[in-house]
Formats: C-alpha cells, sequence, structure tokens
C-alpha cells in the first residue's frame, strides 16, 4: 500500500516546525482579533502595550561601548526583514556607563531562521531553543520572543512553570522578563531604546522592581526572589517594597527548585563584586535556608569572641579580595570561594583537635571531613569544587615546612598558587604564623633556583629542630653534625648514654642535607 503523500493539511511531529507553525497562527489571531468590533486593541484605540520610545544617546548609552559582533548581528536579521534589538543585561550596564561581559539578541526571527541567516551559528536548548552566532572569539547569543505565561503551561503544585517553549510577540517578550531594568530592547542601528515597563525611569531611580504581580511571578519562578536580592547587591539599588513583600511567605519555595539550579544562582552572587553585600541580603530576607545554609554559620560563627571576630573578618577579606578580581575583570575560582566561606568551622576543629594531642595532618583530614559530611548535602556542590577546595586545606601545613626539597615540591603543585593566597589570607587575621607569608612570596618571586635554594639554607639554619622540647638552659649543649641535625654531646640526666641516630648515606644526606629542620619535618 503506498505511504500517503504529505499534503498542507498534514501536521508534522517535529518540535520546531510545531513552535514554529504555532507562531504563525498566534500572529494570524492576534491580527484578527484587532478588528474585532469592542476589542481593546482595535482601531481607534491605543495599543496598550506600546512601549516608550528613547533616543538611546541622550539616556547615557554609547554606541561605541556595543561589540561589533552585537552590531552585525541585529543588523543582518533586521536586512532579513525581521525586528532585532540588544537586550537584558547589556542594556542595561550601557545605560550604567559599564562595557557589557556578553550581548544577547532577541528577534522575531525562528531559531530556524536565525540559523540560515547566519554562516557560523549553531543552535542549542531543548527547554527553550537558542542560537549562538560566533565572529571569531566572540559568542552573540540569540532568541525568539517568547509568548507570555498562560493557563496553558505546565507547572508543578506550587504554580512554578515546568515547561515553556511558545514564540510569541516583543510586548510578551518583554514581560516575560523578571526586573523592568532587564526588559529594555536597543536597536544600535536606529539609536532607540524601547521601553515596555519603566526600566528606564527604574534606572534613573536606582531602583529595582519586579514586573508584573510579585506574587504571580515568585511562584511562576522561585529563583527570581534570589535575582531580585542579588541584582540590588551587586547594583547597589533599593529595592521597591511591593517587590520585597511577598518574600518573607514564599521563601520556603527556594526548597522546590533544582539543586543545580541554585547553586548557579549562588555561584552568580558570590561572583557578583558584591558578595558579602548579597550574602547579608540574603539572610535578611530569609533565603539563604534553601539556597546557601551557610550563611548563618558565615556571618554568625561559633566560638569565643575572639574567634567569632576572627572569622568574620576572614570571610570579609576573602569576599573583598574576590570582589576586588571580579572589578579587574580578573577570573575566579569557584573552589577558592568555597573553601573561603567553610574555612573557619574546619580552622577551629582541626584546632580542638590538635589540642587534644592528635598530629596536625590527620586533625585536618578529621575536621574536613566533619564539615564537608556536614554541609554537602545541604550544599549540592559538585564534586570538582569539593576536591578543589580539599586540596587546598591540605596545603595549609605544608606551608610551614620550608626545608629541604619541601618548598620546590610545594611550588609544582597544581594548586600551589589558590593555597599561596588562601595564606596569606590566614595570616592577615592571624591564623598562620608571622613572616610566613612574606618567605613564600620571597621565594616565590626569586630569580634562580639558586636564589631559591640559598633562602631555604638560611631558613633551615636559623630553626632549631623541632624534637627538643626543652629551653637552652635545661638542654644538653649540641653540636652541629655534617648532615644538619643536632646531637647531644652529652648524656641524658638520667645517666644513660643517648641513642645516636643511624647515618644516612651519602646520596640521601646530599639530597636532604636540612630535611631534619622545620616546625614538621619532612614533607609527607
Amino acid at each position: 500500500m503506498p505511504k500517503p503523500r504529505a499534503g498542507p493539511f498534514l501536521i508534522s511531529s517535529n518540535p520546531q516546525r510545531l513552535d514554529t507553525l504555532s507562531l504563525v497562527i498566534r500572529k494570524l489571531l492576534r491580527s484578527l482579533a484587532r478588528f474585532a468590533p469592542g476589542h481593546a486593541h482595535g482601531r481607534g484605540n491605543a495599543r496598550g502595550h506600546d512601549p516608550k520610545i528613547h533616543k538611546a544617546s541622550q539616556i547615557g548609552i554609547d554606541r561605541r561601548l556595543v561589540s561589533s559582533g552585537a552590531i552585525r548581528t541585529v543588523e543582518g536579521l533586521q536586512q532579513a526583514g525581521y525586528k532585532a534589538f540588544v537586550v537584558g543585561g547589556a542594556v542595561r550596564d550601557l545605560m550604567l556607563g559599564l562595557r557589557p561581559k556578553d550581548f544577547d539578541v532577541a528577534t522575531d526571527a525562528t531559531p530556524e531562521d536565525v540559523q540560515h541567516i547566519f554562516r557560523r551559528a549553531r543552535m542549542i536548548g531543548k527547554r527553550f531553543r537558542l542560537v549562538h552566532v560566533l565572529f571569531g572569539p566572540e559568542t552573540i547569543e540569540v532568541s525568539t520572543f517568547r509568548a507570555a505565561a498562560g493557563e496553558d503551561h505546565e507547572t508543578d503544585a506550587h504554580g512554578r512553570v515546568l515547561r515553556d517553549n511558545t514564540f510569541g510577540e516583543q510586548h510578551e517578550d518583554a514581560a516575560r522578563r523578571d526586573l523592568s531594568i532587564n526588559a529594555l530592547y536597543y536597536d544600535p542601528l536606529s539609536d532607540t531604546v524601547l521601553d515596555y515597563h519603566h526600566g528606564v525611569e527604574d534606572l534613573q531611580a536606582r531602583r529595582i522592581r519586579i514586573i508584573g504581580q510579585p506574587d504571580r511571578r515568585y511562584r511562576e519562578d522561585p529563583v527570581r526572589m534570589l535575582r531580585v536580592v542579588r541584582f540590588a547587591a551587586k547594583l547597589q539599588f533599593d529595592l521597591e517594597s511591593k517587590t520585597t513583600e511577598p518574600i518573607a511567605d514564599l521563601a520556603d519555595l527556594i526548597l522546590n527548585v533544582p539543586q543545580a539550579r541554585l547553586f548557579d544562582e549562588m555561584i552568580k552572587l558570590l561572583q557578583s563584586g558584591q558578595a558579602f553585600l548579597g550574602l547579608q541580603q540574603l539572610r535578611r530576607y530569609g533565603l539563604h535556608h534553601g539556597c546557601l545554609p551557610l550563611v548563618d554559620m558565615v556571618l554568625e560563627p561559633e566560638g569565643s569572641e575572639k574567634e567569632k571576630q576572627q572569622a568574620l573578618s576572614f570571610v570579609k577579606l576573602a569576599l573583598e579580595r574576590t570582589d576586588q578580581r571580579v572589578q579587574q575583570g580578573k577570573p575566579i575560582s569557584v573552589g577558592f570561594l568555597f573553601a573561603s566561606l567553610l574555612w573557619c568551622p574546619v580552622y577551629r576543629h582541626w584546632k580542638q583537635l590538635e589540642a587534644q594531642g592528635s598530629k596536625a595532618v590527620p586533625a585536618l583530614h578529621e575536621a574536613i571531613d566533619q564539615v564537608i559530611d556536614q554541609q554537602l548535602d545541604r550544599l549540592s556542590i559538585q564534586k570538582r569544587v569539593v576536591a578543589d577546595l580539599r586540596e587546598i586545606w591540605m596545603l595549609q601545613p605544608r606551608f610551614e615546612k620550608r626545608n629541604g626539597q619541601a618548598p620546590f615540591r610545594l611550588l609544582s603543585h597544581l594548586r600551589f598558587r589558590a593555597g599561596y593566597d588562601f595564606l596569606l589570607l590566614r595570616e592577615a587575621v592571624g591564623q598562620a604564623p608571622e613572616g610566613l607569608g612574606a618567605w613564600w612570596t620571597e621565594f616565590l618571586e626569586a630569580e634562580g633556583e639558586e636564589h631559591r635554594a640559598e633562602l631555604v639554607h638560611k631558613t633551615s639554619a636559623r630553626r632549631v629542630s623541632p624534637r627538643s622540647s626543652r629551653s637552652e638552659s635545661d638542654a644538653p649543649e649540641q653540636t652541629e653534625s655534617l648532615d644538619g641535625s643536632a646531637t647531644a654531646d652529652v648524656q641524658e640526666k638520667s645517666g644513660r648514654p643517648r641513642r645516636r641516630r643511624r647515618s644516612r648515606s651519602a646520596g640521601q644526606a646530599q639530597g636532604g642535607a636540612e630535611g631534619d629542620g622545620g616546625t614538621g619535618g619532612a614533607e609527607p
């Protein structure tokens, strides 16, 4: 039996074609609806969703800060007959006089249309399809206008939208955005900004305001509560009272959000350039219980008054230096961030175990395991991040071993730089011996291996063997052996002769002449 030929009325099962067909039908129905008698958008009535149009150059936007890739993307789409605008955080940053890190473009062209227009373009995403347009090293993310959330969208029992992949019109796309300051559409070719929700006014007033009814928007996506707090901290804007009013009652909805998405949002907050302020805002609105339970531990550490002050100073200093790197455009290590946030309870437990008689390295291992076991389930930290912070922590005792080959082995460690920066933080708040950071700085910046070897030799010569805990007045007279170790020339107080160490081979003595000095002995 012959297969039926595809005709104009045969509906395809291809989801991409269905999305395109849905967009065409919706546009057609809306166009016809405007001519219906008594329709709010019919002829003779002002459209309820017409934007306010601003001259971009008159509201502080400098076109020279727009990347050539973004301009070429907008130009290519408009020449093909489509609408196209730079959108989102890029427009906000341009109005604030900042150079955006990346650019997004919104258009009424479908992803397939965008892919056909640009030679180097690839489609990504399943929940909502996007197109990445490539210009050399620059990537421009292009999205199709999305439809307003409707009753037919799939939601969970709390109202969170689970699936939404419907194209729509520009005014609907604007209404879908979280904040008014992120709902601006900039056309660099005509030097105009389209403002559907008074975003320009809110930017000029330095105000954060959510679009639509806050209660409903937070139920649709509870992460919006975190975004509100993050942008208020990042930009140091005021929060509108209506925007924050429902947060206290709806904060528990954060628990329904997938952990991976919460982790990504927390990374954005910690890398916002105002990390400590962001943590304070989270705690103020009760949002930290679902996404970052350690905020209480960070802002209200346990221990004596001195320990509390030291812990708080450490976290503040670590986040201040992180903010400085963000503002300088330098990369940020997620492992270093969480190592800083979780370090103080690790340090406190480590020192408690040492006071009980445990050796330094095993005690640190036990302290790390205990804190990670307590926090890992609630934080959902990725395994690679946990591995990074473990390495940073376990390097700390090794920095006190400055004899023999130990400094050279440590210098070649993959995480040396992160561990070194961490040591400087510890020393700044009194958690490491004074001068230790300066020694490692000199060792790191020394020119050539000879200079480093000389520095290690001088340090080893100044140090006293850790095996002797007696004061100089009580200690027997000592002489220096060829291998650098101290030996007693007199008998112990008991009258018995002291056992001498077995001499090492010449090769061993040459390879580790200073290996017995320092605070921790040879490197494990």
